[in-house]
């Protein structure tokens, strides 16, 4: 699913590309494992039902089937950053750098909002202060050279 130099612009440049971070993507599951089994344990024993523990089982189980199916694709998602815009994963949609808005961290992700309130998600980032960094001097950056 990468970005094909064919998909940019004529003078638009690649500067970087973004992916999933694979140790962060299994982290971000268990920690969602952890909570759920949590809050499925904390619901049936509030419940009055006698085996609790059951309900924390399969919410771990579901949890963990779901982000071993869904694995391979997340992990192929790529966010391509030029000069101008951010290609979005497959390249077929993409937001203009002047209509970013804000860019932020997004419970350990990276949220981009554009000015119209479309929001994006760069999912599983290994460092999202960085990707956040390097998105805004971007931004700004383009912004300068269309004053």
């Amino acid at each position: 699913m990468s970005t094909s130099p064919a998909l940019l612009a004529d003078g638009e440049t690649r500067i970087t590309e973004f992916r999933p971070d694979k140790g962060r993507y299994w982290r971000d599951h268990g920690v969602m494992a952890v909570a759920l089994m949590a809050l499925a344990g904390g619901v049936l024993w509030v419940m009055g039902l006698p085996y609790p523990a059951i309900g924390s089982l399969g919410a771990v189980l579901a949890v963990g089937v779901r982000s071993a199916y869904l694995a391979s694709e997340t992990l192929a998602l790529v966010w391509t950053l030029t000069n101008r815009r951010l290609l979005l994963p497959g390249a077929d949609r993409s937001v203009n750098l002047l209509d970013i808005r804000k860019v932020r961290p997004f419970l350990g992700d990276v949220q981009i909002i554009t000015a119209s309130g479309d929001k994006h998600l760069l999912k599983h980032m290994a460092d999202a202060q960085g990707v956040i960094s390097r998105i805004a001097d971007a931004r700004d950056k383009r912004a300068r050279r269309r004053d």
